[in-house]
């Protein structure tokens, strides 16, 4: 059982105050006055992207039970269940919606009828509600593929639909490196706004300089990481150096045959992608030479190179918690492209 709570642990320190000039920026409450709703919230990522910015949420909805745990841990509220079987009209009015929908195949899509086509999705829940409450804003996030899926097709259903119900649509992959986060995690970032507003055009935020690494992410307590440490015979090192800070990951070596979830990386890189799923002894997080001896990551860890601050309440359940910041947004990013969409809503 790995252990979780970290309250005595002088790693309390890292705060969103102290993470930087992107902390200050998010301080701007670009966003005050607006609301939103948090489709597919997973464990808030988003919600505390845009309460950071001054957005009050209204809504929230999540159907995996441990992730509503999580949730309802973090901000006192229950999400609602199923989305397939919500309502849109019982749905609060909000300026804002968002969505970290999962991809899924649109059956159809090499037809590209937009709405139509995306019926039977879980993209078309997200179409449905915006048909019938019309907010000003629709951010969406998903994985870097979903921008290639069938060929592009998929995308171009998304857009089209967007475009038909009445909004803009802007797209953009992003990679969290780039907006000081030590982590390599690519992602597609949907930007809609509401033909009315007369907004033509949306900048993605420009990349800022990495000047955080995995090491900076590291609990000082080693008590609670002791149980993550692996030391085994088939343990291979390479002779890459390490002198240096880097914005790529830096593998070091392998243990058994150096598949996924089994290499080893320096901390004075940035972390690969955390995933929720995968195997391996370093499974989920990847493995890093930590004081002369390879481990995986802590969930605590884990919820900092994903933006998360160390007030934020982790699942008590170890595999849980890997598992739901491997699906999780990164919060960083959220921001600084929030923060564009308030100055978009703010000045036209």
């Amino acid at each position: 059982m790995i252990a979780l709570s970290i309250e005595n642990s002088s790693a309390m320190r890292y705060t969103f105050l102290q993470k930087g000039t992107e902390m200050i920026k998010a301080r701007e409450k670009s966003l005050k006055g607006y609301t939103f709703i948090d489709l597919f919230a997973g464990i808030g990522g988003f919600r505390i992207a845009l309460e950071s910015l001054g957005a009050k949420c209204v809504y929230s909805n999540e159907w995996d039970k441990e992730a509503q745990k999580t949730y309802s841990e973090n901000f006192g509220e229950i999400p609602d269940g199923d989305i397939t079987k919500v309502d849109e009209k019982n749905i609060p009015d909000h300026d804002i919606l968002c969505a970290g929908f999962p991809c899924q195949a649109f059956s159809i899509s090499g037809k590209q009828r937009g709405f139509e086509d995306s019926r039977g999705t879980l993209f078309f829940d997200v179409a449905r509600i915006v048909r019938e409450k019309k907010p000003k804003v629709v951010f969406m996030e998903n994985v870097k593929n979903f921008a290639v899926h069938d060929n592009g097709r998929t995308l171009s259903v998304v857009e089209a639909t967007m475009k038909e119900l009445g909004y803009s649509f802007f797209q953009r992959v992003l990679n969290s490196v780039n907006y000081g986060v030590p982590q390599k995690r690519e992602r597609i970032y949907m930007v809609c706004f509401r033909n009315d507003l007369n907004i033509k055009d949306f900048e993605y935020p420009k990349a800022i300089k990495l000047t955080r690494h995995v090491e900076d992410v590291l609990l000082d307590d080693e008590d609670l990481v002791k149980n993550l440490y692996v030391d085994r015979p088939d343990t291979y090192y390479s002779n890459t150096k390490d002198d240096e800070y880097s914005s790529k990951p830096i593998r070091l070596g392998t243990i058994n045959k150096g598949g996924q979830g089994e290499r080893i990386y320096s901390p004075k890189g940035i972390a690969v992608t955390l995933s929720a799923y995968g195997g391996g002894v370093f499974a989920k997080t990847g493995g890093y030479l930590v004081n002369g001896r390879p481990r995986k990551l802590h969930p605590r860890e884990c919820a900092r190179i994903m933006g998360y601050p160390d007030s934020y309440i982790v699942s008590k359940k170890a595999n849980q918690a890997y598992k739901q910041f491997g699906n999780s947004v990164v919060i960083d990013v959220l921001q600084y492209i929030a923060i564009e969409i308030g100055k978009k809503l703010k000045n036209g």
